[in-house]
């Protein structure tokens, strides 16, 4: 089921590529801008989490704490992360329970082959756990600027 604006967003207890324990819950009073991308070191990821790197001062500047999602595992979002860099929590959704709540786990298809995978997508979600914006199907260079736009 597909989420939009003005919905609370769900609540989730996700591993950081550190073993942290994250809930979404743990944030409030802070913005949060989450992203679900399909798979650590692909290209449109890299992508996706380099622009995120690279706009971190700004969004912080905004108040907004930056969490990526995918289902690997906290080892290859520690590998992903240390090798780009990342100034940000990887969330392991092993088990895509946020996924499936977040309404981003769906069917896909590649070269005619239909399979189940993580839709990119990404949420801003306010100081008080409301959605104030909602991207599925976002373009890997687009998820930083949706957010400062929207701010």
């Amino acid at each position: 089921m597909k989420l939009t604006a003005g919905q609370p967003a769900p609540d989730f207890k996700l591993t950081d590529q550190h073993g942290n324990e994250i809930t979404l819950q743990q944030l409030k009073g802070s913005k949060v801008l989450l992203y679900f991308y399909p798979k650590a070191n692909t290209p449109g990821c890299t992508i996706q989490a380099c622009s995120l790197r690279d706009h971190w001062n700004e969004l912080k500047k905004k108040g907004v704490t930056i969490l990526g999602v995918s289902p690997d595992a906290p080892a290859a979002q520690k590998k992903f992360s240390d090798r780009y860099e990342l100034n940000f929590p990887l969330l392991a959704d092993t088990e895509r329970h946020a996924a499936e709540a977040y309404g981003v786990w769906d069917k896909k298809s590649l070269y005619g082959k239909l399979f189940f995978g993580i839709i990119r997508s990404s949420f801003l979600i306010d100081e008080d756990g409301i959605l104030i914006g909602v991207w599925y199907k976002v373009k890997p260079a687009e998820t930083a600027g949706n957010a400062l736009d929207l701010l």
